[in-house]
């Protein structure tokens, strides 16, 4: 409410404020647009090298655990063999050895 309270006492004062926001913006505003324009750009050019980056880290990140849990199964499934190769050889009956005089 302060700027309303400047203006409210003092008519030419108010003028001039808005007598000079009428002169200075048409000038003002292609000045400050074309300034923003190569700021804009560098900003949306900033923001797609992150993406492609953080979709690269992510798909490096995806292919890590993909290969960690290729590894797991090898090795489950390597265990699994070794126990059906251990319950095997308890299960077959004991061969004994021909004697010597056979």
């Amino acid at each position: 409410m302060a700027i309303q309270d400047m203006f409210k006492g003092n008519v030419a004062m108010g003028l001039a404020v808005g007598l000079a926001a009428a002169v200075l913006i048409p000038i003002v505003l292609p000045i400050v647009a074309r300034a923003a324009k190569p700021i804009a750009k560098a900003v949306i050019k900033s923001g797609l090298i992150v993406y492609e980056k953080g979709r690269e880290s992510f798909a490096e990140a995806g292919e890590i655990v993909e290969d960690m849990v290729a590894e797991a199964k090898s090795e489950l499934e390597h265990e699994h063999m070794a126990k059906m190769a251990a319950t095997e050889a308890a299960t077959l009956p004991a061969t004994s050895a021909p004697s010597p005089g056979a």
